[in-house]
This record gives structure tokens, C-alpha cells and sequence, in this order.
């Protein structure tokens, strides 16, 4: 039951205001169905989480240093740009389908995920405590436990702001990350 409980505190923690956690935000307000972005975040986050602790290493060494830090701007500003763009009239509720929104956010948030400081967590955890299935389902519920809570402030938010300011900060949000990764990749 530790390595449950320990990888669950610790992704929990490393996942308050991290860039997944936004993203979350960012999915609830944009396809303004909370149930189907959950299932996603859970989908992507066993998914991710699991690789992690099998193969975590693997992916250090195939992508690593620079050319993560690459990858993970690219993705940054990629969903900076993907956030300014309505996929529909902003004011309406979207008419995606469940499958839609599940779909969107599994890829989204797995993709995200990688090279995240969640993801070296799960890695270290599994090689810590040599369970991977234990290490695996703790950081997912400590994913869950800090994205669940956002999922619902995202869908609420759109009934309070309009969705452009909501994008827009969102794409802010991205674009800064993008660039203090590049800075830090180039930097070295």
C-alpha cells in the first residue's frame, strides 16, 4: 500500500498548477463536457503513467536534454495556437460528440504529459519501489485527484467569462511556457 499512497501525494503535489492541470482547464472550457474530459485524463494518465514505469528510461535516452526541452516547447506553443482558434461559435455549448471530447483529451493530455515532471516522478517511483502496477495506479489517482477539480473550475469558468478571454489567457499561458522552455533549451 505505500508505493499507492507515496506516488499518490507526490504526483498530486507536482501536479498543482502544472501545465496538465491547465490544459485540463482548458478542455472543460472548451468542450464544456466535464465526464468525457475526465475519462480521457484517466485513459491518457494509465496510459502514460504505465509506460512510464516500464519504460521510462528508455524514453530518457532516446529523447533527452535539448531535444526534449524542444519537443515540449513545440508542444507548448502548439497548443497556444490550437487555444485561440473557436471550433465553433464561442457563446454555444459545442456540440461534440463523447466520444469527441474523450478522444481530444486522451491524445492531448498524453502527448502533454511527456517529459513532465509527473512522468520522471512515476519513473523514479516505479525504480524506487520496484512495482510498477502499485507506482502506476498511485500516480494516477494523484493525477485525478488534482485534475478532477479543475475539469469542473474550467466548465464552470465558461459560464462566467466568455470563452475568447478563456482561450486567450490559455493561449498566454502556453505561449509563456513555450518560450521559457526554448530560453532554457537554447540557454543549455
Amino acid at each position: 500500500m505505500e508505493p499507492v499512497l507515496i506516488s499518490a501525494m507526490v504526483v498530486a503535489l507536482a501536479e498543482i498548477g502544472d501545465r496538465t492541470q491547465l490544459l485540463a482547464i482548458v478542455l472543460a472550457s472548451r468542450f464544456r463536457r466535464p465526464w468525457p474530459v475526465i475519462a480521457g485524463i484517466l485513459v491518457a494518465t494509465l496510459a502514460n503513467h504505465g509506460l512510464s514505469a516500464l519504460a521510462g528510461y528508455l524514453i530518457a535516452d532516446l529523447l533527452h536534454g535539448r531535444w526534449l526541452q524542444y519537443v515540449v516547447a513545440a508542444s507548448f506553443f502548439g497548443t497556444a495556437v490550437w487555444a485561440l482558434f473557436p471550433d465553433k461559435e464561442e457563446d454555444e455549448p459545442k456540440e461534440v460528440s463523447h466520444w469527441g471530447a474523450f478522444a481530444a483529451t486522451a491524445v492531448a493530455f498524453f502527448l502533454v504529459e511527456m517529459g513532465d515532471k509527473t512522468q520522471i516522478a512515476t519513473v523514479s517511483l516505479a525504480a524506487r519501489f520496484h512495482d510498477i502496477a502499485r507506482v502506476a495506479t498511485g500516480t494516477t489517482i494523484g493525477m485525478m485527484a488534482a485534475n478532477i477539480p479543475a475539469v469542473f473550475f474550467g466548465e464552470a469558468a465558461t459560464r462566467i467569462a466568455p470563452l475568447k478571454y478563456i482561450r486567450l489567457a490559455a493561449a498566454l499561458i502556453f505561449a509563456g511556457l513555450g518560450a521559457w522552455t526554448l530560453f532554457e533549451a537554447i540557454k543549455g
